[in-house]
């Protein structure tokens, strides 16, 4: 695997080249991907001109795995249990802030807690099962509030702010737990 070194940083790395107009920089379990597209471009490049996002993003991550050690997981919550938590969730949401959801779905995802569609659905993690129920809220909040604002930009955590003031906090928490389920 081939290493570079970010500052103080020693940082293994795998390059994947996909059909994609412009290269991204991937860190979500610690490890470093490099997407390229098929033509052109160099990993170390790319690397370069973002070597401070990596280096806060690598801090966060191991931020991140110190506080993991200090967190539980519920581990006796099913996943009808789950699906009932946010299915009453939405509910509430939804008539309090005039959030639009069209289906609700459930299953495994390796990146990502939850995902909101253009049409409006939402896939939930099963994993999320795991989660106290104030952080599965969140994340519900979170994802219904793309119905208004599809992008993570000031209007989006503005929407997310008046239900979570909290919400860089819950982002991190988030993160925690990501890093404490991959130890199971």
């Amino acid at each position: 695997m081939p290493r570079v070194r970010v500052d103080n940083l020693e940082i293994d790395y795998k390059v994947a080249y996909r059909h994609i107009r412009y290269p991204r920089l991937e860190l979500r379990t610690g490890e470093l991907l490099v997407v390229l597209p098929k033509k052109g471009r160099s990993a170390k490049a790319v690397i370069e001109k973002h070597r401070q996002w990596i280096v806060a993003k690598k801090a966060a991550i191991n931020t991140a795995l110190l506080k993991a050690d200090n967190k539980h997981l519920v581990m006796t919550r099913s996943n009808e249990v789950l699906k009932k938590l946010v299915l009453a969730s939405m509910k509430k949401f939804a008539s309090a802030c005039g959030f639009q959801v069209g289906k609700t779905y459930f299953r495994k995802m390796k990146s990502k807690w939850a995902s909101h569609s253009g049409n409006n659905n939402l896939t939930i993690n099963t994993d999320m099962r795991y989660l106290p129920k104030s952080v599965i809220d969140y994340v519900v909040f979170h994802e219904m509030a793309h119905s208004l604002e599809r992008r993570h930009n000031t209007r989006f955590w503005k929407i997310v702010g008046r239900k979570f003031p909290n919400h860089q906090k819950k982002e991190s928490e988030l993160g925690t737990y990501w890093f404490l389920m991959q130890k199971i």
